[in-house]
């Protein structure tokens, strides 16, 4: 990733120039990751490093992202990324991001590009408002953070229609960007209906909770399904609902429904304790009577009695907000 090019970037101020958008276009033109530079690093994980890149050709920024090197070679993460890179391209939904370009670097490792969404992730956002950051608070209060949830919730439902389930919803993985536009991403652990999973069969519950592990089936301890914590053999996009009313039970308590040090810590929490009510664990937050009703019930362990699809959680979010 060494940036032999000598051409300048444009400056980052909003603005276009003629002297980037006229450039000419050499008959020798630059393809595949020839033609990214100005690499830096965004983000690192225990799978993949994503990295802002400069796109010589259409002189726009992207975001660049590759498994680590010590994972090249590894099958299964090797699926995942692909599906990742292909799922995301093919849902085109407004709620996924632009995927611009799958291939190799010269060293043969995959890559993918994508749009480079200037924002925070919903992580962040509720981090924030827990630690009672006022401009947070300004700028997300409880209802536009259920409008958030509301568009997650159309985007999870598109998928599901196209007969994908996520598997690994939780706040790190839902951006708000510009323009109000909320994206669902890391589409890597997704199951495709009617297909095998494949996983390293030495995988524990001992990794870090709040990761999603190497190898594993599905997605991160903190909020995946009782049905995924079990390991069971069939599952649907009830898993997603869980997982979902997850996320609404941080957005009214800014604080985890589970705890544990270990993955089989949380596990055996899941399992085999049961869940807080949202207005136990922050009774000073004056959460609405209506939207504790709608977390309890996608929380349901028996998927049976949860909502018995996105869509319908999403119905009842929005029933709230017009309300």
């Amino acid at each position: 990733m060494s940036d032999d090019s000598k051409a300048s970037t444009p400056e980052v101020d909003g603005f276009f120039r003629l002297a980037e958008t006229d450039q000419r276009f050499d008959l020798r033109w630059r393809s595949g990751s020839l033609k990214y530079r100005d690499f830096k690093l965004l983000s690192e994980g225990g799978i993949a490093k994503l990295y802002s890149a400069f796109d010589e050709n259409l002189r726009r920024t992207v975001v660049y992202k590759t498994l680590h090197d010590h994972l090249r070679e590894d099958e299964i993460e090797t699926q995942r990324f692909l599906r990742e890179a292909r799922v995301t391209a093919n849902i085109a939904h407004p709620g996924t991001v632009p995927l611009y370009e799958l291939g190799r670097d010269r060293e043969g490792n995959l890559f993918f590009t994508m749009k480079h969404v200037r924002g925070r992730d919903l992580r962040d956002i509720i981090s924030a408002l827990g630690d009672g950051d006022e401009n947070t608070r300004a700028a997300f209060s409880l209802p536009v953070l259920i409008d958030i949830l509301i568009r997650v919730c159309e985007t999870v439902s598109h998928a599901h229609s196209r007969g994908v389930i996520h598997r690994d919803l939780k706040p790190a993985n839902i951006l708000t960007g510009q323009f109000g536009v909320t994206y669902v991403i890391d589409w890597g652990l997704a199951k495709v209906w009617g297909e095998p999973d494949i996983v390293h069969p030495e995988m524990g519950h001992d990794e870090d909770p709040a990761l999603t592990p190497v190898g594993r089936r599905y997605g991160t301890p903190f909020y995946m399904a009782p049905e995924l914590a079990r390991g069971d053999a069939h599952v649907d996009g009830r898993v997603d609902v869980f997982s979902l009313g997850n996320i609404l039970f941080e957005i009214l308590t800014h604080r985890q429904l589970l705890a544990g040090e270990t993955g089989t810590e949380v596990v055996d929490n899941l399992l085999n304790q049961p869940l807080p009510k949202p207005s136990e664990v922050a009774p000073k937050n004056d959460i609405p009577n209506e939207l504790e009703v709608i977390c309890i019930r996608a929380l349901e362990k028996d998927p049976k009695k949860r909502f018995q699809d996105v869509s319908e959680l999403a119905e009842e979010l929005k029933k709230y907000r017009a309300a």
